[in-house]
């Protein structure tokens, strides 16, 4: 099993800049690559930043390339998300995965609200 904890998120103007992180606990070692998704109101959850641990090759959604930078620290079992540049439509619940596209685990989400 693997827990994790997201943090980091808030209510801030458009423009401005935030940082999510994301700290996992547990069976660390079966994790090879952590993605950040995101869910507006009335909205799928989609795919924002992805990021292979082994290597540090990241993808991005289109409507956030230039914008947010995902990163990650292994010696912490840690991956950031910086947000620069926030826009209004950048609103929703933020969730950190581990491995989303086989046998994923969430973490439990961070509120992002992004004021105009």
């Amino acid at each position: 099993q693997v827990q994790l904890v997201e943090s980091g998120g808030g209510l801030v103007q458009a423009g401005g800049s935030l940082r999510l992180s994301c700290v996992a606990s547990g069976h660390t070692a079966s994790i090879y690559t952590m993605g950040w998704f995101r869910q507006a109101p009335g909205k799928e959850r989609e795919l924002v930043a992805r990021i292979f641990l082994s290597g540090g090759g990241t993808v991005y959604a289109d409507s956030v390339k230039g914008r947010f930078t995902i990163s990650r620290d292994n010696a912490k079992n840690t991956v950031y998300l910086q947000m620069n540049n926030l826009k209004p439509e950048d609103t929703a619940v933020y969730y950190c995965c581990a491995n989303p596209f086989s046998s994923p685990y969430w973490g439990q989400g961070t509120q992002v609200t992004v004021s105009s």
